[in-house]
């Protein structure tokens, strides 16, 4: 129930006040974030945690001009593999093998199977399945953020391709794909932090099929 109540509470702040999060809890959004499921186990996406104020400024203009860019304690890009590759794919099951201590026959097989179609395919599919995961653990964040009783403001209005020049993402094999503001709401300056939630019924949103 705690959580739900704590997800009823959360709401995507229009403006912060500034106020810096305390690490422990950043810490427990960005494990929130790790822990995440994902296609394969593969986890094909970076996280880059902004504290700069200097790159915060540099973003806010390609970001819409939103000040929660700039008044946020810590600025989320998720940021998505460009494609596959072999290399990508091969570190990820030699850690899980390491992790586990031995070689599964079925787990291996598995790796050949996801090496004959990933690095094949068309490098715009591969990075839209990638980004799919990274918004996976965005969600995470989000509600590990909330759970904390810190503001997190999901934001895709941004130009993209200037997020990865400023922080050199091309270079890295990267692709930034959603931003998340964190922080806490300033409510003397949000319209929006003493509306009603509104969200389609469950009855409405929720299908069962016995």
């Amino acid at each position: 129930m705690e959580l739900l109540e704590r997800l009823q509470w959360r709401y995507a702040a229009k403006a912060m006040n500034g106020k810096k999060v305390p690490q422990d809890k950043m810490d427990r959004i960005l494990e929130a974030a790790r822990l995440a499921a994902t296609s394969s186990g593969l986890q094909p996406f970076e996280i880059f945690v902004i504290k700069s104020q200097e790159i915060k400024e540099k973003i806010r203009p390609i970001a819409w001009n939103q000040s929660v860019v700039t008044d946020c304690s810590d600025l989320l890009v998720f940021a998505a593999w460009d494609k596959y590759t072999e290399d990508r794919i091969n570190y990820m099951f030699d850690l899980v093998n390491e992790k586990r201590g031995f070689k599964n026959e079925g787990w291996e097989n598995y790796r050949q199977q996801l090496l004959g179609i990933y690095p094949q395919q068309a490098d715009e599919i591969s990075f839209n399945h990638a980004a799919k995961q990274a918004y996976i653990a965005f969600t995470h964040a989000m509600i590990a953020a909330a759970f904390e009783e810190v503001d997190a403001t999901p934001m895709e209005g941004f130009d993209a391709d200037a997020v990865d020049e400023i922080l050199g993402l091309r270079e890295k094999g990267l692709r930034s794909t959603v931003l998340l503001p964190i922080g806490y709401r300033n409510e003397s300056e949000d319209w929006l932090v003493n509306l009603e939630k509104v969200r389609r019924s469950t009855e409405e949103l929720v299908t069962v099929i016995d």
